[in-house]
């Protein structure tokens, strides 16, 4: 069986333009992931197995839905960083997504969804690697008379 894909589509005089499903969900997981506070895609158990068995999901995390009048709404589930003001980084995921979904294929954002799937915690040995990153030491430091 193949599988359907939705695309977007306009024709100009010189052709036809065709978006693909997949390149709005991909830019959407970049702008995601690049957002502070954000520690990574979700998606569920049974998306994963879907993958496994053969059949790709566009953007693990994002879902994409075209609508007739040149909108897009998009839905975006992510874990959090623990110690993060949920609300303000779901404002900025909002506002990071329609910024470069906006630019990258001139399309208009209907809604952007967010389901915040869970909170991750930094492991005490990542914590401790962090501060010896930081550490400064004293045969490095030169005191200057």
């Amino acid at each position: 069986m193949s599988e359907q894909k939705e695309y977007w589509m306009t024709t100009h005089d010189q052709g036809s333009i065709k978006i693909s499903e997949d390149v709005v969900a991909s830019i959407a997981a970049v702008a995601t992931s690049e957002t502070e506070g954000v520690s990574g895609l979700y998606s569920s158990f049974t998306n994963d197995i879907v993958s496994f068995l053969g059949k790709k999901t566009p953007s693990k995390g994002v879902k994409v839905t075209f609508h007739g009048d040149n909108t897009v709404d998009i839905d975006i589930c992510y874990l959090a960083c623990f110690g993060t003001h949920i609300y303000d980084v779901a404002k900025k995921v909002q506002e990071n997504v329609k910024s470069a979904v906006e630019s990258m294929t001139n399309l208009n954002i209907g809604n952007i969804n967010i389901h915040v799937a869970g909170v991750t915690f930094i492991s005490s040995d990542n914590k401790e690697e962090n501060l010896e990153s930081q550490e400064i030491k004293s045969d490095e430091v030169k005191v200057i008379e």
